[in-house]
Parts: C-alpha cells; structure tokens; sequence
C-alpha cells in the first residue's frame, strides 16, 4: 500500500469530469465555427481559449499520475513538480498573449481566472511535489485542491467564452446584419 492509496476514486471522477469537459470543449468551439471572426482572433484564442483545455489536460494528467501503480511517491511527485514549474511557465505565457491580443480587453475577473488562480494551481503543485517527503499528507491534499482549481477554472472560462460569444458575439453579428 503506498501513499497514494485512497486517492484513485477521488482522481478517477476529476480525471474522468476533466476529459468530458475537453470533450465538450471541443463541441462548443465546432458549434461557434460560424460565428464571424473578431480581428485578432487567433491571440485571443491563444489566450482564452487554449489554456481551458491545458488546465482540463493538466488535471487528466494528474489523475492518471496518481492513479498509476507507482512504487512508491518519488517518482509521481517528480512528474508532478515538473508539470506544476510547467504550468506556471504556461500560465506566464498566458498571461502575456491576454496582454497583446486586441480581440478583447481583458477585465479583473479575466486576470483572475486565466492568470492568477492558475498560476497558484501550478505553483502548488510544485510545492507540494517538493513537500511530499516530508508532509506526505498535506502535500497530497495540495496536489487534490490543485486539481479541483485547475477543473473549476476550466469550468469557469469555458462558460465565459461561451456566454460571451452567444450573447456579445452573437448579438453583435445580428445587428451588423442588414435588415430586410
């Protein structure tokens, strides 16, 4: 029995809502093909869009660190350092495109929910990695919290981009419509 023991159902369901919800994402962003174009689209998704799917990946990947038959904890809090230091690389990139895309203007809440939660999910998982030697325990609840962050940040964008393509984008496509 090794320290991971008793995490596999709590992994298993975020692992398996994570990949549904890429699943999803995939639907919705086929769904809104049609919708015209804003100038810089292509760095807006860069900014807004893609990094849902890479936190719904990272919290995939977590579950299937956790739930693989390690043989003991070095090894899985290694691979999850280094996609927390990664994550907190990508959230940095992030945040930089959100600052030169043109394509939207970012307000607080975005600031919070594509930079700065993300970047404390990432962080965390690279503190608990280093930690888990020592405060196995707690270090395992970090990498859990990490996980749902991560999940309901997803959560939460994916729904922001949404609700503003159907009711900003949509709504600005009929009105430069002409009417007949």
């Amino acid at each position: 029995m090794t320290e991971l023991s008793g995490w596999e159902n709590f992994y298993v369901i975020v692992g398996s809502s994570a990949g549904a919800l890429i699943g999803l994402q995939f639907v919705v962003i086929t769904l809104i093909a049609d919708v015209p174009f804003v100038k810089d689209a292509e760095r807006a998704g860069s900014a807004f869009a893609t990094p849902t799917i890479v936190h719904f990946g990272a919290v995939l990947l977590l579950a299937a660190i956790v739930c693989s038959p390690w043989p003991g904890i070095g090894p899985p809090a290694l691979v999850v350092g280094v996609l927390g230091l990664s994550g907190v690389v990508y959230t940095a990139v992030v945040a930089r495109r959100a600052r030169r895309q043109t394509a939207y203007r970012p307000v607080f809440e975005d600031w919070l929910f594509h930079a700065l939660l993300p970047f404390v999910a990432y962080a965390t998982l690279a503190l608990a990695s280093y930690a888990v030697r020592s405060q196995t325990r707690p270090a395992l609840f970090g990498v859990a919290g990490a996980a749902l962050l991560l999940l309901f940040i997803g959560i939460h964008n994916a729904w922001d981009a949404v609700t503003w393509h159907v009711y900003v984008r949509k709504r600005e496509h009929e009105e430069s419509r002409p009417h007949s």
